[in-house]
């Protein structure tokens, strides 16, 4: 299943080569929404929030509200979730699920006891964890820093706090230059749980093909420069 994306940064709809150089932006973030209305899911990632520099709160909670009432659209918000009573707040807001990444690591280890807090608050259904990977590592704080482990090492000891992965290859995030799928392949092998790849995917071949991995596809810079063949 091919999953949509609309990433925030200072207001309007953006898509950034390898989480740090701006390649687009839509002001009519809306218009965006519409755009993608025909779609059974949604991503909808704050940078700003991620990346520590402000939050598109109202923006987000208005097109989750807009997407879940006016589409049927389920959701999933990510992006600066590092508390429980955000990702609770989210939840009322809409969300389907939210999407945790940085929050679930401490001091480069797995930050078990937030992860508790976390399921505590709002169900393990609801709960995705981003294992996004640059150079080999996870990626953490907007993909700005990493921690000395890779997605293959921890999925297992995370599986018991959520539904599914979401795995952003960011060497190749808005590049078009195609999925990694031997990656891919590779993280299926390490969880049964489900998996949502992004990054570099650019044609509907490579969403058929994760599809053969049991992989939903994430696309964001492929559908914004309407090149998805």
């Amino acid at each position: 299943m091919l999953i949509p994306c609309i990433d925030l940064q200072s207001g309007r709809a953006v898509q950034l080569v390898h989480g740090r150089r701006r390649e687009l932006a839509v002001a009519d973030v809306f218009a965006q929404l519409e755009k993608f209305k025909r779609y059974p899911w949604l991503h909808i990632i704050d940078l700003d929030a991620a990346m520590n520099k402000g939050d598109n709160d109202q923006l987000v909670e208005a097109l989750c509200r807009r997407a879940r009432r006016s589409y049927k659209m389920k959701v999933r918000v990510g992006g600066g979730v590092r508390t429980p009573s955000r990702a609770k707040q989210l939840v009322q807001c809409g969300a389907t699920q939210i999407i945790v990444g940085s929050a679930a690591f401490r001091k480069g280890k797995l930050d078990v006891q937030f992860l508790r807090a976390l399921k505590r608050v709002i169900p393990r259904k609801r709960i995705v964890i981003a294992l996004d990977t640059y150079r080999g590592k996870i990626a953490t704080q907007g993909w700005r820093k990493s921690v000395s482990l890779r997605p293959q090492q921890v999925m297992a000891a995370l599986e018991p706090f959520c539904a599914a992965f979401l795995c952003t290859d960011v060497d190749r995030e808005g590049t078009l230059s195609g999925a990694n799928l031997n990656y891919f392949a590779a993280l299926r092998t390490a969880t049964r749980h489900p998996i949502i790849a992004a990054g570099g995917i650019k044609t509907r071949r490579e969403v058929s093909a994760l599809a053969k991995l049991s992989m939903d596809a994430a696309v964001g810079m492929a559908l914004y420069k309407n090149v998805l063949r």
